[in-house]
């Protein structure tokens, strides 16, 4: 294995090998008709890349609870599998309780977990899913039930004893959940540019937060987006996550920024390049997307994929 350390030297070229993607859609969540969250654009995404030969997809396994009980109280994490939660907590959630949700659940952290091991290994590994970064430690929110990004983190820290972790959250909604955990935490990053006005309407503090008015353009975005970055690399991390929400696009629902397609385009290209030129491993969750129609978000969710391809079997 790689030996894990900062450093300004690239990947050694090991060839065109395939980008390993994991993905949970292979267990149902079964939501009521009418149900806001999209639910269609996991498979949507994962049909769009699955005869790419430069992927490989591999279903994700179910997360060990161990693993959970890094990040999440017991309490917590029994009533979730066990269906005792408050409904009060469940209405936060924004899912009703089902074996579906726990079984999609662990296998979506079960990817996150299975992309931070491939990428350890090669560089670069991605989920078509994940990104849960509105949950807390003894409750979720915001269609997020546990956290994978900090569940993910832990474990490195637990198992592979990193000290300078970064978790980048593009998403447009504010990674509040991630945020809280790791504050005061400086063993890890967190950045997060997002909507002011957005969910969530109370805000945590990360180590640097850049929020944005309705209606931001590329032109606005990508500046602010190259210099916090700068801040990230200057942390010296030796393990990156990215979360690589797609809802900044202007055809969103629960948006409110102007971006384009091609605007997230160059924002994933600024990361992976970054990355890459650093021989920094990445982990890649697709967190947020609501577009109308949902298509247009499960094209952005595959662009992020090809994009890293392009760098990332230079």
């Amino acid at each position: 294995m790689r030996t894990l350390q900062s450093t300004s030297e690239p990947y050694p070229d090991k060839g065109p090998v395939p980008l390993k993607l994991f993905y949970c859609d292979h267990h149902d969540l079964p939501l009521t008709e009418g149900h806001k969250f999209p639910v269609r654009k996991y498979r949507l995404a994962r049909e769009k890349l699955q005869n790419s030969e430069h992927m490989e997809l591999l279903a994700a396994p179910m997360a060990p609870v161990e693993s959970i009980e890094l990040v999440h109280s017991e309490e917590y994490i029994a009533r979730f599998f066990d269906g005792t939660l408050e409904s009060s907590v469940i209405r936060r959630i924004g899912f009703p309780w089902s074996q579906g949700l726990v079984n999609r659940t662990l296998a979506s952290i079960g990817g996150t977990l299975s992309a931070t091991a491939a990428a350890l290994e090669s560089g670069f590994a991605g989920t078509l899913a994940g990104g849960t970064h509105h949950a807390f430690r003894t409750e979720g929110a915001g269609f997020c039930v546990f956290n994978d990004l900090a569940i993910a983190t832990e474990w490195l820290r637990a198992h592979h004893a990193l000290t300078r972790i970064a978790i980048i959250d593009l998403d447009v909604h504010q990674g509040d959940g991630t945020a809280a955990i790791f504050d005061g935490d400086r063993e890890v990053y967190t950045l997060s540019l997002h909507g002011a006005s957005n969910f969530p309407f109370r805000k945590q503090k990360s180590c640097l937060d850049v929020p944005f008015p309705d209606g931001t353009t590329d032109q606005q975005y990508l500046p602010a987006l190259a210099s916090a970055l700068d801040e990230v690399w200057a942390f010296c991390p030796q393990f990156v996550f990215y979360q690589s929400g797609v809802d900044g696009l202007l055809s969103d629902k629960l948006g409110r920024l102007a971006l384009s397609l091609g605007g997230l385009e160059k924002r994933d290209e600024m990361v992976f390049s970054a990355v890459a030129e650093r021989g920094i491993p990445i982990a890649v969750t697709i967190g947020g997307g609501y577009s109308d129609p949902i298509e247009l978000t499960a094209e952005a969710h595959a662009q992020t994929f090809t994009t890293a391809a392009a760098i990332f079997r230079r």
